[in-house]
């Protein structure tokens, strides 16, 4: 047997291990891994700077890993778009690990995304008149997500609900 037919065996020996422990690593598919629940949008107000108002879009949901294995590295992220605009404001969040563990198989938790500073609405208006303003856009949320070293995969698209506060808060006696 030469030298160079050895070196050749190596080569392809490697190549093809390579390949195989590749596989095994192939990043998660966020579509396939996670799903929202519940999802619920609504207009959040901040808190007032003299005689301004300010309004800022909230997209709120439980996100479930429905996968088979716990996932210790998953980032979020909600792009909020006035009708017929680019994106206008972004909000961005670490979801897992929690308290230092792994989003478990069948676990879920609560995200809450809304943006600070820019994508709010702002007027010496009420809250409640700025939404009826002619001049106020509905906002559109997308949310996506990345798990591992993913890429990242959108999960939704919902539009931003034209009322104050959460439907949980709205039912309180």
């Amino acid at each position: 047997m030469s030298p160079g037919s050895c070196w050749s065996r190596a080569v392809v020996s490697g190549v093809v291990l390579l390949g195989l422990s590749s596989a095994g690593c192939r990043a998660p598919d966020p579509q396939q891994e996670l799903e929202l629940i519940g999802i619920e949008t609504y207009w959040a107000i901040d808190s007032k700077v003299g005689d301004t108002n300010y309004l800022a879009p909230v997209v709120r949901f439980q996100l479930r890993n429905k996968g088979t294995a716990p996932h210790r590295a998953i980032r979020m992220k909600a792009a909020f778009r006035r009708v017929g605009e680019r994106v206008w404001a972004e909000a961005f969040r670490q979801v897992s690990p929690v308290a230092g563990q792994p989003l478990a198989a069948g676990a879920s938790l609560e995200v809450v995304f809304k943006p600070e500073g820019e994508g709010r609405y702002k007027s010496p208006e009420e809250p409640e008149a700025m939404l009826k303003n002619p001049q106020f856009k509905d906002v559109t949320a997308e949310v996506f997500a990345v798990v591992g070293r993913s890429s990242w995969s959108k999960l939704a698209t919902v539009d931003v609900e034209r009322r104050i506060g959460s439907r949980t808060v709205q039912d309180l006696p």
